[in-house]
């Protein structure tokens, strides 16, 4: 989920009303598939109102869900006690994760690397509390190919990531995340209209591993 600034967090009450009618148009099902390959102890960045919580899978041991928003975190934080795997809501940004080096087996980011402050400085923690060989396993809306689109995405990112929680639509996440030393596994692209009347934007659904010692 977008990763609002907490002392600007209109942003928050607005995706609690429109996240779960993108969830109704398959952002559900995406991050569903998303956590698939999740395993052990588990951190999930920007985790919005919880909306991956139902689907983790039972080889989850713990999951650490850090979300800086506090309307957001109040509503992970009900559908935490739901959840089929233990999970722990925190206050939290991904740009400094309350984990112990190398302490992880799975990083989750679901539409979050698109809104933080500093891409690589969150994929740097991701390195760092991953255990070698661990994933980061991500679902994110990125830079379209097409070369008109991605110029005017790079017109609007001023103007919409001060209006949606500083989101950047002309983000290269996969590169930046190999950039970051993760080597990826698996990457889909796939156009996806979150909202009635919305264009299809890119958007990725992959793994990356740590590599391994």
């Amino acid at each position: 989920m977008p990763e609002t600034n907490p002392r600007n967090s209109s942003f928050g009450p607005y995706f609690a009303r429109v996240g779960p009618r993108m969830d109704a148009r398959g952002a559900a099902d995406h991050r569903r598939r998303l956590v698939e390959a999740a395993h052990g102890a588990v951190v999930e960045i920007g985790a919005g109102y919880g909306a991956t919580f139902p689907y983790y899978p039972a080889a989850v041991t713990s999951v650490l869900a850090l979300e800086p928003d506090p309307t957001l975190r109040a509503l992970a934080l009900a559908e935490a006690g739901k959840a089929p795997v233990p999970i722990t809501v925190h206050d939290g940004v991904a740009e400094s994760l309350p984990a112990a080096d190398e302490s992880v087996d799975v990083v989750v980011s679901s539409l979050v690397l698109c809104s933080v402050a500093d891409q690589s400085a969150v994929l740097a923690e991701t390195m760092r509390v991953l255990r070698p060989g661990g994933l980061l396993l991500f679902y994110e809306h990125v830079r379209s190919e097409h070369f008109m689109l991605a110029g005017l995405e790079d017109l609007l990112t001023p103007l919409w990531s001060r209006l949606a929680g500083g989101c950047h639509p002309n983000r290269d996440t996969a590169t930046g995340i190999a950039a970051a030393g993760l080597t990826v596994q698996t990457v889909e692209r796939f156009g996806f209209s979150a909202l009635p009347g919305n264009p299809r934007v890119a958007h990725i659904l992959g793994s990356a591993a740590k590599p391994p010692e």
